[in-house]
């Protein structure tokens, strides 16, 4: 039975006995042609033809050109790609073919392929990957098309697209079989090549400001580097326990002590935490590191890399989202977390952001219990991120993080109680996170001792205490500031998308029933 339409319903998630009946018949009828074509051919899924051409490249090449002059150049192509439309009329047939970088439609009739090629063509369904050769022309209406003398089928397609006209609507499926998403959503392909066009334009960028690209373990004996949740494994061979990283923090600081002055990694991160909006348990971050820097350099340079990435990827650094604009051209401000407090949420009393007692209070109201060993510093950040973060929209550099709660930054000269710590924020969420780094290795023993002791109190996401990275320390580490940028939020920011499961091509869901 040919299937002509112009597109098939979208199938329902899960297994066949779970799609309503004209699906279920759609994907019998294409499982019966496969059957014949194994019956009639020797090699029913060959893979022995590489297209020349690209559907893009040469609509961008020869799109301008008129009727006659495509005729008199009479331009030989050859291509392959996933079959979205298809029409049989008479004794001609016309059909798109989808591939990497555009669409492109086929023309045939008997006397160009074939009778017994096109009468086979006309069984295709739409899904099937084609493979065609033929010469370049414009139609009566003006479409460039390829006037085909071959086609093949190569991929014969069991499952029908998505309808037209509302593509794959269901998020969870649209995240749950990206693949149908991609071949069926321009903006969801459109994301992802953002995506990928931003990450090589910060790797680049690194590379030539003389950094060097290095990786670093994901698998770890100590997880550390942040304050956060690890999954844990167990290593066989070595009968010991594993932690997928959290962060490389504590590798990268060592190639520092070994003399590699400037070294980034752009890769994956784990943290055994809750789903959101903003968090995904695998994620990617660009952590960087150079020695005799600091962190009001790192705060410059972290806006160089955004700005950078905007304009590689979007051509632009005046960016729009959610409705909202967002300018990265102009200087980020810079605020300390009870400067953000005062200006965000002013109708607190401006004498009590010292009060201990009173910030407990305060943050009671919100539901926030802070732990009882907890400080003044830690309980303005607390506060800060109840009152005050959602609405940093511009670009903003918080800054002067209390030493309580940032055991790896250097403390400030002025005031031990305060690191020299920064996080940037925009659209009301964390994107970067960056400080002097501690060279002390005695006072970071110390902060390490306080961690564990956290530990032990019931804080899961306190720190371990690395032997190794204080041996390390011990030798001597330069002066050095460092950053971790998060590229899935800013990728979020980049493509005006509202969750970073629509940035993540594959992100994590629960098991399907």
């Amino acid at each position: 039975m040919s299937d002509t339409r112009p597109q098939e319903a979208a199938p329902a998630a899960g297994s066949d006995t779970e799609l309503p009946i004209d699906e279920n018949q759609i994907i019998a009828e294409r499982r019966a042609k496969l059957a014949a074509l194994r019956e009639a051919v020797a090699v029913p899924f060959p893979n022995d033809f590489v297209p020349a051409d690209r559907a893009g490249a040469l609509l961008a090449a020869h799109d301008g050109k008129t009727r006659e002059e495509l005729e008199a150049e009479n331009i030989s192509v050859s291509v392959a790609g996933r079959m979205v439309l298809k029409r049989v009329q008479g004794k001609a047939s016309f059909a798109t073919l989808q591939d990497a970088t555009g669409r492109i439609q086929l023309w045939m009739n008997d006397d160009g392929v074939g009778a017994e090629a096109h009468d086979a063509f006309k069984h295709w369904d739409l899904g099937d990957i084609v493979a065609a050769e033929g010469t370049l022309f414009k139609t009566k209406k003006g479409e460039l098309s390829i006037r085909c003398n071959m086609v093949r089928l190569l991929t014969k397609s069991l499952r029908p697209l998505p309808d037209k006209f509302h593509g794959l609507a269901d998020q969870e499926m649209r995240y749950r079989q990206r693949y149908v998403d991609l071949m069926s959503n321009e903006s969801t392909r459109q994301t992802f090549i953002i995506r990928s066009k931003a990450i090589a334009a910060i790797r680049q960028f690194m590379v030539d400001n003389g950094c060097l690209e290095v990786e670093t373990p994901m698998l770890q004996p100590i997880p550390g580097g942040a304050t956060a949740r690890p999954f844990q494994t167990h290593h066989n061979a070595l009968d010991q326990a594993m932690f997928l990283r959290i962060a490389p923090e504590l590798y990268l600081k060592r190639l520092i002590v070994g003399g590699f002055e400037r070294v980034f990694e752009i890769n994956r991160n784990f943290r055994n935490e809750g789903l959101s909006p903003r968090h995904n348990p695998e994620f990617t971050m660009m952590e960087f590191y150079a020695a005799y820097t600091d962190c009001r350099w790192m705060m410059d340079y972290t806006e160089q890399v955004i700005r950078h990435a905007a304009q590689a990827a979007r051509g632009s650094t005046v960016l729009e989202y959610q409705g909202r604009p967002v300018d990265l051209s102009k200087p980020f401000a810079r605020l300390t977390i009870v400067e953000a407090i005062r200006t965000h949420a002013p109708e607190l009393p401006a004498e009590k952001l010292d009060d201990a007692a009173w910030l407990r209070a305060e943050l009671a109201k919100h539901g926030v219990e802070p732990p009882a060993n907890a400080g003044v510093g830690a309980l303005q950040l607390a506060l800060f991120e109840e009152v005050a973060e959602s609405k940093l929209w511009d670009p903003t550099f918080i800054i002067d993080y209390p030493a309580e709660v940032s055991p790896l930054a250097r403390s400030s000269d002025h005031d031990p109680e305060i690191t020299e710590r920064f996080e940037l924020f925009m659209t009301g969420r964390e994107f970067a996170n960056g400080f002097s780094e501690l060279n002390d290795p005695e006072d970071q023993a110390e902060r390490f001792r306080k961690q564990v002791e956290a530990k032990e109190a019931g804080d899961d996401e306190a720190m371990y205490y690395d032997a190794d990275y204080i041996r390390a320390l011990e030798y001597g580490m330069p002066p050095t500031g460092g950053v971790g940028i998060g590229i899935d939020r800013l990728m979020m920011l980049l493509t005006d998308s509202p969750t970073i499961r629509d940035v993540i091509l594959f992100p994590a869901l629960k098991r399907e029933q």
